[in-house]
């Protein structure tokens, strides 16, 4: 290698270094700065508003030159609390949708279609009065899918059904080939091969998962394709979706490019019911108008397929028979960056709201309020809560999607809201 091919092999390294440590400080959250937010993310939320969703960003990340979040030192009133019953806060909830027989999502498909009938409405993405700040953030590129007893089944055409069975069968067939090919080389090892036969011995079991896992995934393929009514049902979804994919909120969506689906997936999340929607605004004008910043907001509606992703991630995510998130009526604003006077004004709205019957509400400790709203501004009654209570015996944390720091967060152990749950509601009556 002569001098001056070193020499441009030496400045392609310190430029491809350069690179590198600009993306990694560009495009890297700091720590405690919540998580990463890619170009394309923003992108797909944003649309034409970048400018505003900047500015909005700097605003609610702004330093308030005092303790922010969970080390604020902010009073938590008795309505922000858990109850004695800590179950009966989801109950309420629950309730709710039994009341008004509320249909709840179960996964993208019926969220396209909840929107398509109107039932749920699209939230900007930014205003001067607040900002979706991580709504969407864990959508993946995965084909869209059914979701069917915890099980997501494909979305496919006839033609795609054949490549997807086709495909089913090449991997089935190479994963045996090499499963026998590491039989062969682990039979034929000398004695005392010791290290050899365990390395060997590791790659069969992990071809065997593999093999087990696609043959379950055919036979799931099997199950709801095989029944004529099913397939017939399952051509009709991915018809739907394709026709609102080609004109969604003013854009086309291509379901065969993974980075399409991925920006659908996000935008079909940015909603709610419009019930849910006026509290939201409510509530935002007028933090805003206190602190000129926009409310950060950090979930909207979440299909039951969407949660149980991020339980895979986050335990914390409820999963219930009907997730609050899933009914299009819950919503959380993120608190991580609000200083004590910020907090205890949005907790002073909250409590209020909740007292007038309008709002189920949860200061939660990993740096959000929960808000549910009841759909005609009213209570369920407490036999209706009770009648609901088995159902929301689950652990009653939900998921902070957008980080996992801010649930190492320490606060101040929360006292119960009172002794007996019944009490107040029996008062406000």
């Amino acid at each position: 290698m002569n001098k001056n091919t070193s020499l441009v092999l030496i400045i392609l390294a310190s430029a491809a270094t350069g690179v590198a440590v600009w993306a990694l400080l560009h495009f890297t959250a700091p720590r405690g700065q919540g998580p990463r937010q890619s170009a394309n993310y923003v992108a797909n939320l944003t649309n034409s508003n970048a400018d505003l969703w900047d500015q909005a960003v700097e605003k609610v990340k702004a330093d308030r030159g005092e303790p922010a979040g969970g080390h604020a030192a902010a009073d938590i009133p008795p309505e922000l609390r858990h109850y004695d019953d800590k179950h009966w806060f989801l109950a309420t909830q629950v309730a709710e949708v039994r009341k008004r027989n509320i249909q709840t999502c179960q996964d993208f498909v019926d969220l396209a279609a909840m929107i398509e009938r109107g039932e749920i409405v699209a939230v900007p993405a930014v205003t001067d009065k607040y900002i979706l700040f991580g709504v969407g953030a864990k959508a993946d590129e995965d084909s869209f899918s059914r979701y069917e007893g915890q099980h997501s089944i494909e979305l496919y055409n006839e033609a795609q059904l054949r490549d997807g069975y086709r495909r089913l069968d090449d991997m089935r067939a190479q994963l045996r080939n090499e499963i026998a090919n590491l039989k062969v080389q682990l039979v034929a090892l000398k004695k005392g091969a010791h290290r050899k036969h365990s390395e060997l011995q590791k790659q069969i079991t992990s071809r065997q998962q593999e093999l087990a896992s696609t043959d379950e995934h055919k036979a799931l393929l099997d199950q709801f394709y095989g029944q004529p009514d099913s397939r017939e049902k399952l051509f009709r979804d991915y018809e739907s979706l394709q026709a609102l994919a080609n004109n969604f909120g003013g854009r086309s969506y291509d379901l065969n490019n993974s980075p399409d689906r991925q920006a659908m997936k996000i935008n079909l999340l940015r909603s709610l019911r419009p019930e849910a929607f006026k509290v939201l605004e409510e509530i935002a004008t007028d933090y805003h108008r206190t602190f000129d910043r926009p409310l950060p907001v950090s979930s909207l509606v979440r299909p039951e397929q969407y949660q149980y992703a991020l339980n895979k991630v986050n335990r914390n995510a409820v999963l219930i028979d009907t997730p609050p998130h899933s009914t299009g009526l819950a919503f959380d604003i993120d608190y991580r960056y609000m200083s004590a006077g910020e907090q205890s004004f949005l907790m002073t709205e909250l409590a209020r709201m909740k007292d007038e019957g309008r709002i189920e509400v949860l200061r939660e400790r990993n740096a959000n309020y929960h808000v549910f709203v009841f759909v005609g501004g009213t209570r369920p009654s407490d036999e209706l809560i009770t009648a609901s209570l088995d159902e929301a015996s689950v652990p009653v944390k939900e998921a902070n999607h957008l980080t996992k720091e801010a649930a190492k967060v320490k606060s101040k152990p929360q006292k119960a809201r009172n002794t007996n749950p019944k009490s107040k509601a029996r008062k406000r009556r």
